[in-house]
C-alpha cells in the first residue's frame, strides 16, 4: 500500500509555552534558536529551499531519490539540560518513491512485549539493521553516510545502525521514551530520524514531565536529537484520531545505542 502521490503538507513547529530567544540567520548557515521560545514556523527555511543544490542523486529500482545539503535551511533549537534539536525540512527529495520501495522490500515484523504482567502487541511494525548488515535500499546507505559526515565533529564516530518503524495508520504509535539502552544511558549521542509517508505528530517533553513540544513531520523531513536529549528528554508519536496514511520512520544511531 503505497502513498498516493507526494505529500504537500507544510512542516510546522510549535512549542506550548513562550519565552525569549536570540535568532540569527546568515546565508548558507543554519538558523540557530536558543533558550525558552516558541518554535519558529519554517516559512523562511522553505523559501531558501526553493533553490536547492543537489548533493546526491541516487538510483534504486529505477526511481530517483535526492538528498539535499544537510546544513542548508537547518534550524537548531537549544533545549534545557544540554539537549538540542536540528530540523531540516524536505531533506529527502523523492520521498514518496522511497517509501513505496521500503514498504515493499523491508522484512517488517510484528512484535509483542510484556506490559502490566501480560504480553501486548507493539502498535507498529519494526525492522533493525546492525552495523555491517546489507541495507534494503542504496538511498538509506547514502543517508547514513551523509549524516555521519555532517555530525562527525560532534560524535567522533559514524552513525552505524538503522532502525525502521512502519506506522500503518493512525492507530499505530510509540509511547513516551528515550533511546537509553546501552551507551546513551550515560553518554551524549545523536539520533537522526527521517520521516517518509504521511505526516505525523512528533512530541517531546522533559524527562519526568513538563510541557510538551509538538512537531508535525512531513515526508522527507530530517529531525536530529542531540546532546543529552535521550537521557534528559522523552519523545513519542501519539495515535491520531484523524484518518492517517502509513508512515515510515528511519532512525540512524551510533553503535551501542538503542
Amino acid at each position: 500500500m503505497a502513498p498516493a502521490g507526494p505529500w504537500a503538507a507544510r512542516t510546522s513547529l510549535r512549542r506550548s509555552r513562550e519565552g525569549s530567544a536570540e535568532d540569527r540567520q546568515a546565508t548558507g548557515r543554519p538558523v540557530v534558536v536558543r533558550g525558552e521560545q516558541v518554535f519558529a514556523i519554517l516559512q523562511t527555511v522553505q523559501t531558501v529551499q526553493t533553490v536547492q543544490t543537489v548533493q546526491d542523486t541516487l538510483f534504486s529500482a529505477g526511481e530517483e531519490v535526492v538528498l539535499r545539503p544537510v546544513a542548508e535551511g537547518m534550524v537548531r533549537t537549544g533545549l534545557e539540560r544540554g539537549a538540542w534539536l536540528d530540523l531540516r525540512p524536505g531533506w529527502v527529495g523523492g520521498a514518496g518513491a522511497l517509501f513505496a520501495r521500503l514498504e515493499r522490500t523491508v522484512p517488517w515484523r510484528a512484535e509483542r512485549r510484556p506490559m502490566y504482567e501480560r504480553l501486548v502487541d507493539v502498535p507498529r511494525l519494526l525492522c533493525f539493521y546492525e552495523d555491517g548488515e546489507e541495507l534494503p535500499d542504496a538511498a538509506v546507505g547514502e543517508m547514513r553516510r551523509a549524516l555521519s559526515d555532517h555530525y562527525a565533529p560532534v560524535l567522533g564516530e559514524p552513525l552505524s545502525t538503522v532502525g525502521m518503524c512502519l506506522y500503518r495508520d493512525g492507530d499505530d504509535s510509540v509511547a513516551w521514551h528515550g533511546d537509553r539502552i546501552g551507551r546513551a544511558a550515560r553518554e551524549d549521542t545523536v539520533v537522526a530520524i527521517v520521516s517518509l509517508g504521511a505526516p505525523r505528530r512528533f512530541l517531546l517533553r522533559p524527562r519526568g514531565g513538563g510541557p510538551a513540544m509538538r512537531l508535525e513531520l512531513a515526508a522527507g523531513d530530517l529531525l536530529v536529537m542531540g546532546g543529552s536529549c535521550q537521557r534528559t528528554w522523552e519523545h513519542a508519536v501519539p495515535k491520531s484520531r484523524r484518518p492517517t496514511g502509513p508512515r515510515i520512520s528511519l532512525q540512524f544511531r551510533t553503535w551501542g545505542v538503542r
